[in-house]
């Protein structure tokens, strides 16, 4: 809550933040993205040898994009004193207005593609070498706790069990319209998990610091704030998150050098899409030249191509790597989840606390307490990329 004298001194502020809230409600990307026919798709394109190109089907919207983008440049961001705080609205702005105009292109390829461009942007020479790094380094040998013997309602019993050690609520639904194996949806705080999929030990224990350790708790610290832009999310966030996520992973030990060469994998795939590439280009990039197994080569072209071409996923392995040279500076991780702020606005986030604006973290990742990752090939990686 912020108080009234604060209310009084920052009400243009609160009201264009408000407003803002209002708008950006209603569209969740990710909740568009997610094809409704995935595994029949995934069987006939199999069944054709890896030649008939998938054609997926999303949700509807439930959105007019112009009335909707209009709505979002309406605000009157003068109104804002603050030329640091002015900005930082500014670029939500045209953050969501992009967004907006990504969720309405679902499935128009190289409309959508372009748009998913805006968004997230593309790998960078030295994105793809570190991919490659990664991707030359020799497997190392399966242990005990990678057979994947669990169900999706043990996951579920396991999640249920880990989120006790935070004071929040989880919902959790399964989903079959997912193409992670689980996934959290910030809009309505629910961790939805695979109906079909099947986890191995390390995998619960990835998923767990991942989706629980980070995106939920930077979930319900947003909500805690007095400010919506924090729970709606900042622009950039994803890199952000995304790396706060997979670091949570490598803190409490969970990551191995085959989810590592996964993040890589996504990052080589998303290159083939500037390339040019189509789904079964991309498919045989992954599954004939890199050996990659067939299941895992159909998941990551999946992510890549769905809606049209989507970028995102490059973000995870330079997210990890902004977020790991980061801790190893020194520098406290807490602002970094006050909500789904980006690592480019700490400025901001420290002086919307200074203002009385924003509140700090209650809820903190449990594996930033200490590290417990004992593979040294990960540190070498990590302190290797470029």
């Amino acid at each position: 809550m912020i108080a009234d004298d604060l209310i009084r001194e920052h009400i243009d502020l609160i009201e264009i933040d408000k407003n803002l809230d209002r708008l950006i409600k209603r569209i969740e990307l990710l909740s568009y993205l997610n094809p409704l026919n995935a595994e029949k798709e995934k069987h006939r394109f199999f069944s054709s040898k890896y030649t008939e190109e998938p054609v997926f089907k999303y949700p509807k919207q439930n959105f007019n994009a112009y009335k909707l983008q209009r709505a979002l440049f309406s605000n009157r961001l003068e109104k804002i004193p603050d030329n640091d705080i002015r900005s930082l609205y500014q670029s939500v702005i045209y953050y969501y207005a992009n967004m907006v105009q990504c969720a309405e292109a679902i499935g128009e390829q190289k409309k959508f593609f372009y748009n998913s461009l805006r968004l997230y942007g593309t790998p960078k020479e030295k994105d793809v070498a570190n991919a490659n790094f990664i991707l030359h380094l020799k497997d190392q040998l399966a242990s005990s706790d990678s057979e994947k013997r669990y169900t999706a309602l043990d996951a579920k019993a396991y999640f249920e069990d880990f989120v006790k050690r935070y004071d929040f609520p989880l919902n959790i639904k399964l989903s079959t319209s997912i193409a992670a194996d689980a996934m959290v949806s910030n809009s309505t705080q629910t961790l939805a998990i695979k109906k079909n999929a099947r986890f191995s030990d390390n995998q619960l224990k990835t998923l767990a610091n991942h989706e629980i350790g980070v995106h939920m708790v930077t979930t319900f610290n947003g909500l805690n704030q007095p400010l919506k832009i924090f729970s709606n999310g900042f622009p950039k966030n994803v890199e952000t998150q995304e790396g706060l996520a997979v670091f949570s992973e490598y803190m409490s030990g969970a990551l191995t050098l085959d989810r590592l060469k996964i993040l890589a994998y996504r990052v080589i795939a998303a290159d083939s899409l500037i390339k040019g590439y189509s789904f079964a280009d991309t498919f045989d990039l992954l599954h004939n030249q890199y050996k990659l197994d067939r299941d895992k080569a159909f998941i990551i072209t999946l992510r890549i191509h769905r809606g049209g071409g989507f970028t995102k996923d490059f973000l995870y392995l330079t997210g990890l790597k902004k977020i790991y040279e980061y801790y190893k500076k020194g520098q406290p991780l807490t602002p970094l989840l006050t909500g789904k702020v980006s690592l480019d606005r700490v400025d901001s986030i420290l002086k919307l606390q200074e203002y009385g604006l924003a509140s700090k973290s209650v809820h903190i990742t449990d594996s930033y307490s200490g590290n417990k990752n004992t593979n040294a090939t990960i540190d070498f990686i990590l302190q290797n990329l470029r």
